[in-house]
């Protein structure tokens, strides 16, 4: 059982700037990684990357269905994304929401398979092929750790709005009793 850590919102620097690769597979990964999945699991999430809890390496969890509704949990750790070529893609247009974005949700276009290769916590070599959720997930935590929040790919004017609606749920929640 790992520790529940705050998650981190939009306008942390650490959201903002591309993660740095893991070099070392040992314990402190290992209660990274579990860290991680009780921080996802506390805030209700399908997936989570290791900076939006303050930590810039390239590390994220999940746990998650596909288009099938078979349940895929794990952990990914120095992601490659890769994605079908333009002719075989196929959008999907669900929304989207983030756990550094509490709250808000929008309509995103992604493609609707993604196949992530990578290593597991103890540094062995897996591949992840994901449709429909899993796809989804496995996209926009990959761009959690370029540096990239769900909203930097919406259009200004959605992300405007977006940011916006957050920026008044948060006063909500300050507001005095």
């Amino acid at each position: 059982m790992g520790e529940v850590r705050p998650i981190v919102h939009v306008g942390d620097p650490v959201l903002h700037h591309p993660c740095e690769p893991v070099t070392r597979f040992d314990g402190d990964l290992a209660a990274l990684v579990e860290d991680m999945f009780a921080s996802m699991y506390a805030a209700e999430g399908v997936g989570l990357a290791a900076n939006q809890i303050g930590v810039a390496l390239r590390v994220f969890v999940y746990d998650c269905s596909d288009a099938d509704g078979q349940q895929h949990k794990g952990v990914l750790v120095n992601p490659e994304l890769e994605l079908p070529g333009i002719g075989e893609r196929q959008l999907d247009a669900d929304e989207e929401g983030c756990l550094s974005v509490p709250g808000q949700f929008a309509p995103l276009p992604r493609p609707d398979r993604a196949t992530v290769h990578g290593f597991d916590a103890a540094g062995e070599p897996v591949t992840v092929e994901g449709t429909g959720l899993l796809a989804r997930c496995l996209q926009h935590e990959t761009d959690h750790l370029d540096g990239y929040l769900y909203i930097d790919r919406l259009p200004a004017k959605r992300r405007k709005q977006v940011l916006a609606a957050y920026e008044e749920s948060t006063k909500a929640d300050k507001a005095p009793l």
